[in-house]
């Protein structure tokens, strides 16, 4: 089902998507629709990127015995 939405843009850019619509013979709706798809694909792969990197990390030093020192020690020796 395709329901109306209304977009308020620039003028010199309702221009130049229009323009361009006429040169890939298809309409601006289509150009907008292809773009929000695109957006909303590209964000769901960020978020489970994301998550498949903290995914493989977790765990990771569930047996270490570590604590704040460490890490600050690390940073000097890395830094200093």
């Amino acid at each position: 089902m395709t329901k109306k939405i209304t977009l308020y843009s620039d003028e010199e850019l309702i221009k130049e998507i229009k323009a361009l619509a006429k040169k890939k013979s298809t309409s601006v709706s289509k150009i907008v629709n292809d773009f929000f798809k695109t957006l909303l694909i590209e964000e769901q792969i960020s978020e489970n990127s994301n998550a498949t990197v903290t995914n493989k990390l977790f765990g990771v030093l569930k047996d270490k015995e570590i604590d704040e020192s460490d890490y600050k020690e690390f940073l000097e020796k890395k830094y200093l």
